[in-house]
């Protein structure tokens, strides 16, 4: 069960030398706008993902006339140091160094529910893939190591097309056919245990959540062309080669695994011609269906919920943190905390934050 029971945040956005101990359940922090209630949700993000959910630029997060930001957590029994320079990344567990970020992700799984980072239903097929891959990520162990060795076998398919080198084609199209199945089917089993885990049991938990909705569901758009049968090898490999002198003229593989998205529907309609209203409270239940999948795997997230009010009405925003209370979830979650009635019976630790200070209440 992930918990973070210790963070300390250096110079990192206007967040300098603050230290807070949260509660196990949930913590709400009150600020006003530009006082920082974004940066503690980044930076908390940050820590878990290795990157931000609003931008590349190392030097958008680190304090002007400073050369670095630190955060630093007791995650259950681990010790976690993330060090970030325009130059270098150094993390630290317990003491360890890391190479890479996956293990990181595996001791602070982290899920965000925030505008900034974008909607599910109906965002754009990489952030559908983000969330879908977060997922697939923390259930299917082969995951990892096959859409690492996926990006590679593309990056060299892409070296080749553009080099107009046809001569060691045919082996790497070989490569990430048999990448590319693996890597379908473990996102097609993790999407229908998805659609288990969205029973009746749910949708009755989330049931304020919904007003006439019969059937919300979703279906896996592999990101090969509909000829292409995406869970046989050969299917794949044929089309490749059949397809050989488009691609580079081309120059790049332009189907595949990194162009797989969601298809929502709610009630058999398209996901395009739902309201606003009604994309947002389905992302919101799409997004703790895999909370619940993650539970019933006994993988514990933590969940970050930014400005809450600004988008959901007090209806909504007592279901989502009712159920997640009722899930036993650590939730850092923001507001500007002008009417805190709907969150009472929740039993809250609440913080403050002004001009970058955070301070219990």
């Amino acid at each position: 069960m992930a918990i973070i029971r210790k963070l300390a945040i250096t110079q990192f956005r206007n967040l300098n030398q603050q230290y807070l101990q949260p509660g196990n359940r949930l913590n709400l922090f009150i600020a006003d706008n530009a006082q920082g209630k974004t940066n503690l949700i980044e930076a908390i993000y940050y820590l878990g993902h290795n990157r931000s959910f609003k931008t590349k630029s190392i030097k958008e997060l680190i304090q002007l006339e400073q050369q670095k930001f630190q955060l630093d957590a007791q995650v259950d029994n681990y010790r976690i140091k993330l060090e970030k320079s325009k130059q270098k990344t150094t993390i630290d567990i317990d003491q360890l160094r890391l190479k890479n970020s996956s293990n990181l992700s595996k001791i602070l799984p982290i899920q965000i529910i925030t505008p900034d980072k974008g909607f599910v239903v109906n965002g754009t097929p990489k952030n559908k893939r983000s969330y879908l891959d977060w997922g697939v990520f923390h259930v299917e162990p082969s995951f990892l190591d096959d859409f690492k060795k996926y990006n590679k076998t593309l990056k060299n398919i892409n070296t080749l097309l553009s080099q107009q080198k046809t001569q060691a084609l045919d082996n790497w199209f070989l490569e990430i056919s048999n990448l590319s199945v693996n890597i379908n089917q473990l996102r097609y089993d993790y999407i229908q245990q998805l659609k288990n885990t969205n029973s009746n049991e749910l949708v009755k938990e989330l049931s304020s959540l919904f007003h006439s909705i019969d059937s919300f569901d979703y279906e896996f758009k592999s990101g090969w062309p509909k000829e292409v049968d995406a869970f046989d090898r050969d299917s794949i490999y044929q089309y490749l080669l059949k397809n050989k002198a488009y691609l580079l003229k081309s120059k790049h593989l332009n189907y595949g695994p990194h162009k797989a998205s969601l298809k929502f529907f709610l009630n058999k309609k398209e996901e395009c011609f739902l309201s606003r209203g009604e994309q947002k409270t389905l992302s919101i239940v799409f997004w703790l269906t895999q909370v619940s999948l993650l539970v019933k795997n006994n993988i514990h997230p933590i969940v970050l919920i930014d400005d809450i009010s600004s988008e959901l009405d007090t209806t909504k925003i007592k279901t989502i943190l009712h159920y997640l209370n009722h899930l036993k979830i650590q939730t850092f979650m923001t507001d500007i905390g002008k009417d805190l009635s709907f969150i009472e019976n929740e039993n809250p630790i609440l913080f403050t934050i002004k001009k970058g200070i955070i301070k219990p209440q």
